[in-house]
């Protein structure tokens, strides 16, 4: 059977890498009700939890 961490921890990368780039260059693109940079925040984890994916992938080889 496969490994699914590494398609997973790209795809998580690949998202988090889109959600800061849109963060970072249309900062006015935000969520209506806050003033919080939803975008930044929610790419972050996401390219946090990708990597933390690529490295259990690669630690079980």
């Amino acid at each position: 059977m496969t490994d699914l961490r590494s398609p997973i921890g790209y795809f998580f990368l690949l998202l988090g890498a889109i959600l800061c780039g849109v963060a970072l260059f249309d900062p006015g693109a935000r969520a209506p009700l806050t003033q919080a940079d939803v975008n930044l925040y929610a790419g972050l984890t996401m390219l946090a939890f990708g990597g933390v994916m690529l490295w259990l992938a690669r630690r079980a080889e």
